[in-house]
């Protein structure tokens, strides 16, 4: 009961936040003009709703990737306590179909990634096993499987779990990233005040547990998710309110990357907006919510402009 009222009362709070961004959208739709200064709009467009995600199947969407090998193919999961199932979409958020994770289970998923892994030239979905509401669990999980050659109503996978702790005690988080440079897998802290990076060099990832190493502090909070371009180039953060932006420069660490200030980009309001992911070529950047408030989940896209890169 008293996890209940929690949840109840840190969803009531981001209802109320979201109320002065939906009256700058409104305003700025209506007189055509910017309430927010921070945001840079030269680099992507305003969100475009490209289609509604069917709650019966995605209701606490929590993460979100999109396809190496299959153009306009879509992976996301539901969060907490839901099957252990990664769950296909198209770029207008029609359901394909889902993929079960065999042996696992679902205690609280919160993001997906797509990275390298063992075999060269493959691509690896990551799940995230990193959801951690009142800091209670001692350790956490990532499952890794190659991405599917083919797209089916219903897969079944066996994959890789990697368990991992953290260096200062449980830590709850919806962000994690993998290095397509060299597959470091990265974490992200949620509601510390300023957001805390941690590591699993890729070298380190095998059947036996690890101590994720502390990276940094970022000037970030409630951090939801996160995605880096495949190129390895860019870099996506968000929360509930903002996308942080940053370039990463050739040979960079990810770490210097996000040392220097961030640029903040577009953003729809949305309910519950847990979930980011580049396209593969970063030309654009997809957004998706859970359903929150008898709000369905929409899938927005926000388009680079041609002078953006």
């Amino acid at each position: 009961m008293k996890l209940f009222i929690t949840d109840l009362i840190l969803k009531l709070f981001f209802l109320f936040s979201l109320v002065p961004f939906v009256l700058s959208e409104k305003v700025q739709q209506r007189f055509d003009v910017r309430l927010n200064p921070l945001v840079e709009d030269s680099i992507f467009t305003t969100g475009e709703k490209v289609g509604e995600v069917d709650s019966k199947m995605l209701a606490e969407a929590s993460g979100l990737a999109v396809s190496r090998i299959h153009p306009g193919l879509l992976y996301s999961h539901n969060d907490r306590g839901g099957k252990p199932d990664v769950h296909m979409i198209d770029s207008l958020g029609r359901h394909l179909g889902m993929i079960r994770l065999e042996g696992v289970k679902n205690r609280d998923w919160e993001d997906i990634a797509i990275g390298p892994g063992p075999e060269e030239g493959v691509n690896y979905i990551y799940v995230g096993e990193i959801g951690d509401n009142v800091s209670e669990f001692k350790s956490i999980q990532v499952h890794r499987f190659p991405e599917p050659a083919e797209i089916q109503e219903r897969l079944t996978v066996k994959p890789e779990t990697f368990t991992f702790s953290y260096p200062d005690g449980p830590k709850d988080s919806e962000t994690m990233m993998v290095d397509p440079w060299n597959g470091d897998l990265y974490l992200l802290s949620k509601r510390d005040s300023s957001n805390t990076l941690y590591k699993a060099p890729y070298e380190k990832l095998g059947p036996d547990p690890i101590v994720l190493e502390k990276v940094m502090e970022l000037p970030i909070t409630l951090s939801t998710g996160g995605d880096i371009s495949a190129d390895g180039k860019e870099i996506l953060i968000k929360n509930y309110w903002v996308v942080y932006y940053w370039v990463r420069q050739e040979g960079e660490t990810l770490e210097e990357a996000l040392a220097r200030k961030a640029t903040q980009l577009p953003y729809k309001p949305e309910p519950q907006g847990e979930a980011i992911a580049f396209t593969p070529d970063a030309g654009a950047y997809y957004t998706l919510s859970e359903k929150s408030f008898r709000i369905d989940p929409i899938l927005y896209k926000y388009s680079r402009k041609s002078s953006g890169k």
